[in-house]
This record gives C-alpha cells, structure tokens and sequence, in this order.
C-alpha cells in the first residue's frame, strides 16, 4: 500500500532524539529554544512561542486577541478542519462560517458581506492544502473595520503569497506540526507574531505566573525533530511541488476530473494534493483497492459540523461531495508516481 502521507525522518532526527535522551533534559532545553528561534526566522516574524498542537495554537491565539463571549464573532472558512471552528467555539466566541472560491480558501466577496452583518471581532482565513488565501483583499476588508486577521496556517508551512510567507501575511498565525505536516513532529504547533502587544498576550496564557494559564509546552523530543524537519523544508516542498505538477500534466484533460488551481501569485506547497470528481466515492474505493492511499479532505462543511451560523456555502457543499486527495509526500518514489498517475487515469476513464 502507497500510504496518503508519509512523514520523512532520517538520521538527523534519530541522532537528536538519542542525544536528548543521554542528556536527561528532556524539556525546555537548547532544542525548543533553537527551534523558536529558526522557526520565527523562517517565517520571517518577530515572536514565536511553540505549544502542543495546532488547536492550541489557534485557541490560545483566539484568547490572546480577546475571543471570550458570544458576543465575539469570528469568521470562518466552510471548508477546513474542524479545529479551525472548534477552537472558536472553545475560546468562548460565535464562529460565523462563510463560503470558499476555486482555490478552496476564503471567499472574500462573501468576507465583505460577512462583516457588514455580523461586525466580527477577527477573521481566521485558511491557507487550505498548502495554499495561501487573498490576503491582500483579506487585510484591505479587515484593517478598515479594525478586524484581527489571524492566520491558519496548519498546512502552509513554506506556502507564499507574493513572495512573503504563510504566517507573515496577518496579524499573527497558527501553525501545526502533526505527523502529517510539511515539517512533522507527531504532535506540536506554534503561534507566530510581529506584534509586541499579541506576543505579551500569548505569553499570559502559556507562561504560569500572575494569570492563570494552560501547560501547553512541547518536549525537547520534539523541537529536535522539527529543527531538522525545518532544514530539509523547501528542498521536500520543491518534491512535492515536481509531483504534483507532474500529476496536474497528466490529468488535466481526464473527463470530470477537475485539478487543483495555483494562482500565480503564490506558492503552493501541497500538503495535500486535491482533486474532484463527481464519482468521488467510486473512484476512491478502487484506488485503494489498487494500494494507493487515496482519502477524503474534507467531507462535512464546517456549519454543517457544528450547525454554525453561516452565509450561502454552496460551492463548499458541493465540493465536499466530490473532494478527494492522493498521496503527494516528498518520500514518494518515482516509480509509485508512475503507478499512481496509471490507475488514477485508468479508474477515471473507466468510470466517467
């Protein structure tokens, strides 16, 4: 079987972690700290603070800007994973959920009507598969109501839009580092900032002092696997970026498959490489059978996860129906590529 995601650990990563395990200092040690510090580098802000996943990334994140009541209205994505909503709704605050464009990120002509009618508080838009959201629109439609524009980030570690990266393009970002991501250390995330007063925020509710706080901290393990993930970064997003442009040569013309969109202005990273097809399910099934990882991202809508309050999500209701992704990772070898582009064209004709 040719698995969905297959994170990419070498000798560097195995060496560290049996140097961490000799040393006995096992957390807040050299290799958080020299994370913190590449990491912040790479994205290119001022502040880093790490935590244990994503979800907490975007929770603490949320609670730093002042999400604590009902009265406090975030927009959403309809399409993403659910922490994007459930941390909102975990903070305290009203997710509103609106409807996404072509490249599964966040419609910004719904974005303009979501925030005449329900004046929220912050807009969380998703760089969704590794692709950057319109930030420029985002933060045009967002500065002029004083709207936080906080960033999921989860799967865009590298992502840029008009040559900036993911995680620089608001007022601050989460990121993830789960088992799955571009840079992947089973469990982790990250909360990044340029703004002295979020940061001061951030670190009133990870740091225990005179406010009451969450022990959210990553281990030492897993700061030396995402040092050495972080190093080899771009050189495996260039490896998934020749895959799957590769895949979108080859299947641009196959009946009913419709490919991913990359807009010029950004770089897309592909976490996850999606495709659609209105015989989705049939065509999944018979991929699997054939040993490819194929899976479903994502099959619920956000509203429709949580019964959020939402604008008209048609297109993201349809592209749940026919969603669906296969295997991208920089560990692919040549010759599973050749394989998978061979059933994937063989399944598709077959059934359309």
């Amino acid at each position: 079987m040719i698995p969905i995601i297959k994170p990419d650990f070498g000798k560097e990563e195995e060496q560290t972690v049996l140097e961490i395990i000799k040393s006995g200092h096992i957390t807040r040690g050299k290799w958080t700290l020299k994370f913190k510090e590449e990491f912040s580098n790479y994205i290119g802000t001022t502040f880093c603070h790490t935590v244990c996943s994503g979800t907490a990334a975007l929770y603490v994140g949320l609670k730093a800007i002042g999400i604590n009541s009902k009265e406090d209205v975030v927009i959403v994505p309809a399409v993403s994973f659910m922490a994007t909503i459930d941390a909102v709704l975990l903070a305290g605050g009203t997710p509103v959920v609106i409807d996404i464009n072509d490249s599964y990120t966040m419609n910004t002509e719904q974005l303009i009507e979501a925030v005449e009618k329900y004046n929220p508080k912050a807009v969380i838009p998703v760089h969704l598969f590794g692709q950057t959201a319109d930030m420029d629109k985002i933060n045009e439609i967002c500065k002029e109501k004083n709207i936080v524009v906080f960033e999921d980030a989860a799967q865009a570690h590298g992502a840029e839009y008009k040559g900036k990266k993911a995680g620089n393009l608001g007022d601050l970002a989460a990121f993830s580092f789960y088992a799955s991501k571009n840079v992947a250390m089973g469990e982790g995330g990250a909360l990044v900032t340029n703004s002295y007063k979020i940061d001061e925020k951030i670190s009133n509710w990870i740091e225990f002092g005179d406010h009451p706080a969450l022990n959210l901290r990553i281990t030492e393990f897993q700061a030396g696997i995402g040092y050495h993930q972080l190093q080899k970064l771009d050189e495996n997003n260039e490896r998934r970026r020749k895959i799957a442009h590769l895949y979108n040569k080859e299947f641009e013309n196959l009946p009913g498959l419709i490919i991913p969109k990359e807009y010029p202005d950004r770089k897309h990273v592909y976490h996850i490489y999606a495709l659609r097809h209105p015989k989705r399910d049939e065509i999944v099934e018979r991929l699997v059978q054939e040993g490819i990882g194929a899976r479903v991202y994502y099959e619920y809508t956000l509203h429709q996860l949580r019964n959020a309050e939402h604008l008209d999500c048609e297109f993201a209701e349809l592209l749940t129906k026919e969603i669906f992704a296969i295997p991208v990772y920089p560990a692919l070898k040549d010759s599973e590529v050749d394989f998978i582009i061979e059933k994937v064209k063989q399944i598709v004709n077959e059934v359309s």
